[in-house]
């Protein structure tokens, strides 16, 4: 290596060590860790792979301010299966009706256990005592829906360093700074079965081989697909830079079975560059929700409910419309008689014709010291990536809730403007199909997280991680482990090292650029055959000619190489993809050029894909493939709902 600085680590380059475990856990964000957790408490030896450092490690490894789907919390006045269904039915049936029923019945469960480890989820000082969202008895403070309670605001940044102390007490074995880059499989077509996972330490270039009888698949969702600027790759994605989908790409190339990959979204705050920090000016959306929004002029902006009846308190901001049962975040749930979807103010060409004038501010003054220091300390204290750039700098510099206000016009969740090739998969974004295991279609592969298709936020997480990872468990049983195929140990240690041995060629971010441009050119906002067919030319030629021009000068750059060469296999994953959904589709914000026809009953489905011998495989299953999400959910988890009753009471 011709490092102009000494490279701090031991050398390694050559080395391979491998561990052997009963279930293996990949990732070691919220659901990693809860997948270890779970495996290990059933005493079953597991090992746990993160690319970073577990501690901290993640999405949620900064800290995050609300936990939704708390359905079973004392408070709750809705049911796990009300919330399940409203979310499939909000999504028009394109939804994950397994993993959010899991959600909705076990999130509360896992909100309990951080609180086990050492973790924070209520107001034990007192700090909000009096306070609309507080309950005295139990010091649980609520966001968004008051009235239904399902909603907590919690206190995020306590979860990874209690996680990561009770992996370490249940003796998982962590493997930090070690990337996971090949699924091992044994088998063909569909009999193949995992048998654990090849990776590499990101400081010595150790390759490591990782034996076990199950394993769960538990790492990001894909970033830096359509956007990317190699100048301030800090801003191109809400999550951390470093999460960008190997998983997915892992996935792919095992043969792995994905759905919903044609799915669009808008990258609210994926602007490389074009945008602030998020929640880094003042709007009205989740850790936000419901702040006081005024016009230029000071003009108070009106919030208006379902029926679209104008709230005159903070208070009716919280609570759901006359005969409306619950909503999430201001509406979306249950019946939203309105197009838009939060914020929940009166639509942004309303308020123009109105008279309101830009820009557009949230002024907390406005509100009552409650609420006021929910958003301005708790919430923004506690979310990710606003704790210390955003809370303690605007503070430092003078900000005071109580006198000044935050622009939100060009910068807010709902009044920024986007290109029309600028999405990303957020949201309830495509991913693995999965059974009511959340097993894939290889034998001993289970998956959790950001890894399942239609995922959501933290509580989705923590609850499919412990799930998984319980499944994983049980599979065991006196499963014997295989070990993985020399031939393919080899074969990416070869991979993996390549761009080591060259000089003076490509840097990881022009090829990273160069997929951008490329997906924003042949896979944006309108879709036809001819242009997704380009585009899959044009990746193939950068696997054919980029791909072995790319250089690094040690274990990190070679990381990051890494990385890109999985957000390249990715794009491909989504463009074949988008070449099986034949007609548009709403739901998905799937616009075709060269189809007249938008969600014809024929193609309501989901549309499945997979590789096998290099080649796309499609596949389709209904809509309501899990079937009645509670009695499948009861009759597969009987064990653990007598356990989960006997430790904390029946529901």
């Amino acid at each position: 290596m011709n490092n102009v600085y000494a490279w701090p680590y031991a050398n390694e380059f050559g080395q391979r060590e491998t561990v052997r475990s009963d279930v293996l856990v990949l990732g070691g964000g919220l659901a990693g860790c809860f997948a270890a957790i779970a495996a290990a408490r059933k005493g079953r030896s597991v090992a746990l792979v993160e690319k970073g450092a577990t501690e901290r490690s993640g999405s949620a490894g900064s800290g995050f301010d609300h936990w939704e789907s708390a359905c079973s919390n004392p408070c709750s006045r809705v049911t796990p299966k009300e919330i399940a269904e409203a979310y499939i039915e909000e999504q028009d049936e394109y939804s994950n009706g397994i993993a959010h029923y899991i959600e909705c019945r076990e999130g509360y469960d896992r909100l309990l256990d951080l609180e086990d480890f050492g973790g924070k989820i209520r107001d034990t000082e007192g700090l909000f005592r009096g306070a609309e969202f507080r309950d005295e008895k139990t010091g649980l403070l609520f966001a968004y829906d008051y009235t239904n309670r399902f909603t907590l605001r919690v206190w995020g940044t306590t979860f990874k360093p209690a996680l990561y102390r009770e992996l370490k007490r249940l003796g998982v074995r962590v493997f930090d700074r070690v990337e996971a880059t090949c699924l091992a499989t044994a088998g063909s077509g569909g009999e193949k079965r995992c048998t654990g996972a090849i990776g590499m330490n990101t400081r010595t270039g150790k390759l490591m081989v990782f034996e076990a009888a199950a394993t769960v698949l538990a790492m990001s969702r894909p970033a830096r697909i359509w956007l990317f600027n190699p100048d301030l790759v800090g801003l191109c994605e809400f999550r951390p830079t470093q999460s960008i989908g190997s998983g997915h790409a892992m996935g792919w190339r095992a043969g792995v079975e994905f759905t919903m990959m044609e799915k669009s979204v808008r990258g609210e705050f994926s602007a490389a560059g074009r945008s602030f920090p998020p929640y880094g000016t003042g709007n009205n959306h989740n850790t936000w929700y419901a702040a006081t929004m005024v016009d230029a002029r000071g003009v108070e902006i009106p919030y208006v409910d379902r029926d679209g009846r104008e709230l005159k308190t903070v208070s009716e901001r919280y609570r759901p419309a006359p005969g409306q049962k619950f909503f999430l975040k201001g509406g979306v749930i249950d019946e939203a008689k309105y197009p838009y979807r939060g914020p929940e103010t009166l639509d942004y060409d309303e308020l123009m014709r109105r008279g309101y004038k830009l820009p557009f501010y949230a002024d907390l003054s406005r509100m009552p010291e409650m609420e006021r220091r929910a958003i301005w300390g708790l919430m923004v204290g506690e979310e990710g990536k606003t704790r210390i750039p955003i809370l303690e700098n605007y503070t430092r510099r003078g900000f005071d809730p109580e006198k000044h206000m935050l622009q939100s016009y060009g910068t807010g969740w709902q009044s920024a403007s986007f290109l029309g090739q600028e999405r990303q998969l957020f949201g309830a974004p495509g991913g693995i199909m999965h059974d009511w295991d959340l097993k894939t279609n290889l034998d001993g592969l289970y998956a959790a997280g950001d890894q399942l298709f239609a995922s959501d936020c933290c509580g989705f997480a923590c609850a499919t991680g412990y799930y998984a990872g319980r499944k994983a468990a049980d599979s065991v049983g006196g499963a014997e482990r295989e070990k993985v195929d020399p031939a393919l140990i080899d074969r990416e240690e070869a991979r993996l090292y390549a761009p080591m041995l060259v000089r003076d060629g490509m840097n990881w971010r022009e090829l990273n650029m160069a997929i951008s441009k490329a997906m924003q050119n042949y896979c944006g906002e309108f879709k036809c055959d001819e242009l997704l067919n380009e585009g899959l030319d044009l990746l193939n030629s950068y696997e054919r000619d980029s791909v072995p021009l790319l250089c690094c000068d040690n274990p990190h750059e070679l990381m990051r190489t890494h990385e890109v060469l999985d957000i390249l296999e990715v794009a491909r994953l989504i463009l074949n993809a988008c070449l099986l959904r034949k007609t548009s589709s709403a739901p998905l914000n799937f616009r075709r050029t060269d189809s007249d026809l938008t969600d014809p009953p024929q193609d309501r489905a989901f549309l499945t894909i997979r590789q096998e011998n290099g080649k796309a495989v499609g596949g389709r299953k209904p809509l309501r493939y899990f079937g009645d999400i509670e009695t499948e959910y009861i009759k597969r988890n009987e064990a653990y709902i007598a356990e989960r009753d006997a430790r904390y009471g029946s529901r």
